[in-house]
C-alpha cells in the first residue's frame, strides 16, 4: 500500500519538486492562462505573481512537518492524515467526499484539455483524440501508482519547459521583440497593458486581486492530490531543496502562457477560442516537427495532472471511502485492485461527460481550485502549526469555506461584493478553524499522542527509532512489519 500510494516514501527533493510543480500546473496553463491573456491582457499577472511563489511557500509551511507528521500517524491518504490529527470519522467522511467530487471535476477540465489540445494538432475528430488522451494517462497511472505518476511526472515538467520557451521565442520574433509588441498593444487598446484588464474592468477591485493571487499561491497548501507530495519524501529536510527546485522552474515557466495569450492578440486578431490561443501560435508560427515538441509539451502538463489527480481521487475513494466505512478488513492487494479500478471508473465517465458537454477548461480549474483550497488551507496548516486545532475546528472549517466558495462563485457574489471567491471562502474558513478551536477545547481536547506527534514534527532531527515503529494506531500489520524490519537491522 505505501508502495502504490505513495512510492514507499523514498521520493528525492528534485522529484518532488518536478511532480508538485507540473500537477499544479495542468492543462490549465495552456489553455486557461492563455485564454486569460487573450482576452485581458495583462492582468492575468496577478495569477501568475502568486503562482511562482507557490510551490515554495508550500514546501516551507508544510513540507518537512507534514511529511514526519504523517509517518508518525501511518496515514498513506492526504484525507487518512486529516482524521489522525483530528480524530473522528466524520472528519474522513465530509473531507473525502469533497475531494472525490472537486477532484473529478478537475480531472474533466485535463480531458477536455488534452481532448481540444490533440483535435488542433493533428486534424484528428476531437472525439478520437479525447480517446486517444484519456486511454494513455489511464493506462499508466493504473500501471504503477504513485511511483509511475512522479517520475513520469519529472520527465513531463523538463518537457514542458521546452516547450513553453520555444514557441515565446517564435511568437517574440514574429511580433518584433516585447516592446515592439506593447507598443502594437497599445495602439490597439492601451487597457490590455494595464493589470487591471481590459477596460480597466478589475481596477481597483482588491479583493478580486488578492484572490487571484492567493488562488495559486496558498491555494495549493489545500490541494490533497498536491500535499500528499510531502508524506512522499525520502526524507523530511530535503523540503528546503525541493523548493529552490520548484521555484527556479516556476521563474522560466509561470510567466510565458500569460505572455503568449496576450502576444496572440497580435498574431491571431480573429481567433474564435481563446483557450486555443497557445496552441494556434505554434501551428502557425513553428514548423510541424517543433508543433510535434510543443505538443508534447502541452500534454505533458494535461497528463502530469490528470494522473496525479485521478491516483488520488481513487486512492481516497477506495482507502478513505470504502475501506474505513464499508470493508474495514480488506487486504492490501485488495484494497490497490479497488484503488484501480476506481480509477479506471472515474477516467471513463470523466470521459464521457468531456465527450459531450465540454465547459470551458478556466472556468471549471478556477472553481475546484477555489473550492478546494477554502475547504482544506486551513485545517493542513493548523494540522502542523497550531496545537489548538482540535476535531470541531477542522470539522466546522471545511464546511464553512467549501460552502462559502461554492455559493460564491454560484451566485456571482464576487461580482456583487468585490471579493474573490478564493478570499472570501479562505477568511472564513480560518475564522471558523480558529473560533470553534477555542470554544471547543474543553469539550474536545486535542488527544495527547496528537500534540506528541506535533511536538516530534517541531523537532529538526530524524523521527525517533520508537515513534517510527509506532507509525500507526489503526494498521497493526504496518506498525509489526516495522518492528520486525527494525530488530533484523
Amino acid at each position: 500500500m505505501e508502495g502504490y500510494y505513495l512510492s514507499g516514501r523514498n521520493v528525492g527533493p528534485l522529484v518532488t519538486a518536478m511532480t508538485m510543480q507540473s500537477t499544479s500546473m495542468s492543462g490549465y496553463m495552456f489553455l486557461g492562462a492563455g485564454s486569460l491573456g487573450y482576452t485581458q491582457g495583462y492582468y492575468g499577472f496577478w495569477y501568475a505573481a502568486g503562482d511562482i511563489g507557490g510551490g515554495v511557500v508550500n514546501l516551507s509551511v508544510l513540507g518537512r512537518r507534514m511529511r514526519k507528521l504523517s509517518q508518525i500517524m501511518g496515514a498513506l491518504t492526504s484525507i487518512e492524515y486529516l482524521e489522525k490529527r483530528y480524530p473522528n470519522k466524520w472528519v474522513r467522511l465530509i473531507a473525502a467526499g469533497l475531494s472525490v467530487f472537486l477532484l473529478g471535476a478537475y480531472v474533466l477540465a485535463q480531458f477536455i484539455a488534452g481532448g481540444k489540445g490533440l483535435e488542433l494538432v493533428t486534424g484528428l475528430p476531437y472525439e478520437l483524440a479525447l480517446t486517444i488522451a484519456v486511454t494513455v494517462i489511464l493506462a499508466y497511472t493504473l500501471m504503477g501508482g504513485y511511483g509511475a505518476v512522479a517520475y513520469t511526472d519529472l520527465v513531463q515538467s523538463f518537457v514542458m519547459i521546452i516547450g513553453i520557451v520555444w514557441i515565446l521565442v517564435a511568437t517574440l520574433q514574429e511580433v518584433g521583440g516585447l516592446t515592439a509588441a506593447n507598443e502594437a498593444l497599445a495602439a490597439l487598446d492601451p487597457t490590455l497593458l494595464s493589470v487591471w484588464g481590459r477596460d480597466l474592468a478589475y481596477e481597483g477591485q482588491w479583493g478580486i486581486v488578492l484572490g487571484a493571487l492567493l488562488i495559486f499561491s496558498i491555494g495549493y497548501m489545500g490541494w490533497p492530490h498536491v500535499v500528499t507530495r510531502h508524506m512522499a519524501m525520502r526524507n523530511p529536510f530535503h523540503a528546503r531543496r525541493a523548493g529552490v527546485y520548484s521555484t527556479l522552474w516556476n521563474l522560466i515557466f509561470v510567466s510565458a502562457p500569460y505572455i503568449l495569450g496576450t502576444l496572440a492578440i497580435l498574431v491571431l486578431p480573429e481567433l474564435d477560442d481563446p483557450e486555443q490561443a497557445i496552441f494556434a501560435l505554434a501551428q502557425n508560427l513553428l514548423p510541424a516537427a517543433v508543433v510535434g515538441i510543443v505538443m508534447a509539451a502541452i500534454m505533458a502538463a494535461i497528463m502530469s495532472t490528470a494522473d496525479s489527480i485521478l491516483l488520488q481521487t481513487g486512492s481516497i475513494a477506495a482507502r478513505d471511502l470504502y475501506e474505513r466505512f464499508i470493508n474495514p478488513n480488506m487486504e492490501e492487494k485488495q484494497m490497490v485492485r479497488v484503488s484501480q479500478a476506481i480509477v479506471l471508473l472515474l477516467g471513463i465517465i470523466c470521459g464521457v461527460i468531456a465527450l459531450f458537454e465540454p465547459p470551458a477548461v478556466f472556468s471549471i480549474v478556477v472553481f475546484t481550485t477555489a473550492v478546494l483550497g477554502s475547504a482544506f488551507l486551513p485545517a493542513y496548516v493548523a494540522a502542523v502549526w497550531w496545537r489548538k486545532a482540535n476535531t470541531p475546528g477542522a470539522l466546522a472549517s471545511m464546511i464553512v469555506g467549501s460552502l462559502v466558495a461554492f455559493s460564491w462563485q454560484y451566485l456571482g457574489l464576487d461580482q456583487v461584493t468585490g471579493l474573490h471567491p478564493m478570499l472570501a471562502g479562505v477568511v472564513l474558513s480560518s475564522l471558523s478553524m480558529v473560533v470553534v478551536s477555542l470554544l471547543t477545547q474543553a469539550s474536545h481536547p486535542v488527544p495527547e499522542h496528537v500534540l506528541q506527534a506535533m511536538a516530534e514534527t517541531a523537532e529538526l532531527r530524524p523521527l525517533p527509532r520508537p515513534l517510527k515503529a509506532q507509525q500507526s494506531f489503526e494498521m497493526a500489520h504496518e506498525a509489526l512489519t516495522l518492528k520486525a524490519q527494525e530488530r533484523t537491522a
